[in-house]
């Protein structure tokens, strides 16, 4: 039995064939318990900030309500990540958002299947969510990150959002990003 060897140019292929069986969706309520999964799955995880009571039922209800809560898929219908168009008054009246970039839409509770970090699904959400915000006539987009999440921070440097500020909200410690859409 003769066995070929695959060539980089097969590997990079098949790898790219899997990415375009992923899709973006707006989620619904069939979605609403595998989102929830998605999210307890990153408690504990180092910088996380959430816990068992947030995000929950009631932040997924929402945002659903709002047409605000988006997840990929797999080819299989699988959560793969989600994001959320948010509405927190709390941020929303933080004082380093730029005055001549309103109406500003904040991205919240962006989370990825553990296993599939570091794969750059993070940075395809948030990319999801920035052309949405600017289809819904947003001028910027805005969004904290603590800022001891060196894994978040990387992956948005990317994008060169700037920061704004500083913030202590909800017990944590957070950067201010916000950017022209």
């Amino acid at each position: 039995m003769i066995r070929r060897r695959k060539s980089q140019k097969q590997i990079i292929s098949y790898k790219e064939s899997e990415k375009f069986m992923r899709k973006i969706v707006m989620a619904d309520r069939r979605d609403k318990d595998e989102i929830l999964a998605l999210y307890r799955m990153q408690l504990g995880r180092e910088f996380c900030p959430w816990d068992e009571n947030y995000p929950g039922e009631k932040e997924i209800d929402f945002d659903l309500s709002r047409d605000a809560l988006f997840v990929m898929k797999d080819e299989e219908d699988k959560i793969l990540a989600a994001v959320s168009i948010d509405e927190d008054e709390a941020v929303n009246a933080l004082p380093c958002w730029n005055p001549a970039l309103q109406p500003g839409g904040e991205l919240a509770r962006l989370a990825v299947l553990p296993q599939l970090q570091g794969q750059g699904i993070a940075r395809e959400m948030m990319r999801h969510g920035m052309k949405v915000l600017k289809e819904r006539g947003y001028q910027s987009i805005h969004f904290l990150v603590n800022r001891k999440n060196v894994k978040a921070i990387r992956s948005y440097a990317v994008f060169a959002f700037d920061v704004v500020g500083t913030c202590d909200l909800y017990e944590q410690p957070f950067l201010c990003y916000e950017q022209k859409l």
